[in-house]
């Protein structure tokens, strides 16, 4: 997306500097980029102390195991017969024929 801005050049001096930059591009697009992990990074902080982590290897097995069945459980195979509610109808192509036979013949 095609932006302009003015930008106080003491301040884009120091962070393309800072950063290492070649262009203004590089710079103010990894200062949004910087902006956006900061963003996360407060939400992750926001959950701390509410999330349960159990890291023992009796959880880790556990979680192996759980996964393993989910992995290979199965459905029943259907112990009765599907059977269509109504009947099929014909097909519209056999029904046209069917009038095209009933007109005038030139």
């Amino acid at each position: 997306m095609r932006t302009n801005i003015e930008i106080d050049d003491d301040l884009m001096a120091a962070a393309m500097a800072a950063g290492g930059f070649k262009t203004k591009k590089e710079a103010v697009e990894e200062g949004l980029r910087l902006l956006k992990r900061k963003k996360a990074y407060a939400a992750l902080l926001a959950a701390r102390g509410t999330l349960f982590w159990d890291d023992s290897d009796e959880a880790w097995a556990k979680a192996r195991e759980e996964r393993q069945l989910a992995e290979t459980a199965q459905e029943p195979a259907a112990t009765y017969e599907v059977k269509p509610a109504v009947k099929a109808r014909k097909s519209q192509a056999g029904a046209q024929t069917k009038l095209r036979g009933k007109g005038k013949s030139a």
